[in-house]
């Protein structure tokens, strides 16, 4: 049984009128995108992939939401710079703000989920586990068909979870 995954640990919002929760996201899948405004890789096929990802499935079975998860050049990736950012890239889906860490340059989501590097996609099942972290550029039509498969098994499962894990009824 996989466990729940995590919850992001966030410094501030953008493109939501409140806070997002893994809990409160529970009964959709969940693709979450972990980018950089500087990273190459992330502009021209993360963002784009996650922007299809929104407009291909029903937002009521799929939440998408980016995470901007900054482990170098902090000083010119602020706040100001990602909201300018997110209105020249027309992202209208939720973007997360990873919470820095006290202790060194990789940020608190970063570390939990032990991301390598950007852009990195994770899928996160309806029952809150994780099921794929993918570091790089992923295929359009594997990504696709893999939400598809976490959209369906819903539909054939009974799933009860709790705070530490889920199981099959």
């Amino acid at each position: 049984m996989k466990p729940v995954a995590p919850e992001l640990q966030v410094a501030a919002w953008l493109n939501t009128a409140r806070p997002l929760s893994m809990a409160q996201l529970r009964g959709k899948v969940v693709a979450i995108y972990a980018f950089q405004m500087l990273c190459p890789g992330c502009v021209s096929h993360g963002i784009p992939q996650a922007k299809t990802i929104r407009t291909t499935f029903p937002e009521q079975d799929v939440a998408v939401i980016g995470l901007h998860s900054v482990f170098e050049h902090h000083d010119v990736m602020t706040r100001a710079a990602l909201e300018a950012f997110v209105h020249e890239y027309r992202i209208d889906f939720p973007v997360a703000i990873d919470q820095p860490s006290a202790h060194g340059p990789i940020p608190l989501t970063m570390e939990n989920y032990q991301l390598r590097g950007t852009p990195t996609l994770l899928l996160i099942d309806r029952q809150g586990r994780l099921r794929a972290s993918h570091f790089g550029r992923a295929d359009d039509m594997h990504v696709g068909a893999l939400i598809a498969q976490l959209v369906a098994e819903a539909a054939t499962q009974a799933v009860q979870c709790d705070d530490t894990a889920c199981s099959i009824r």
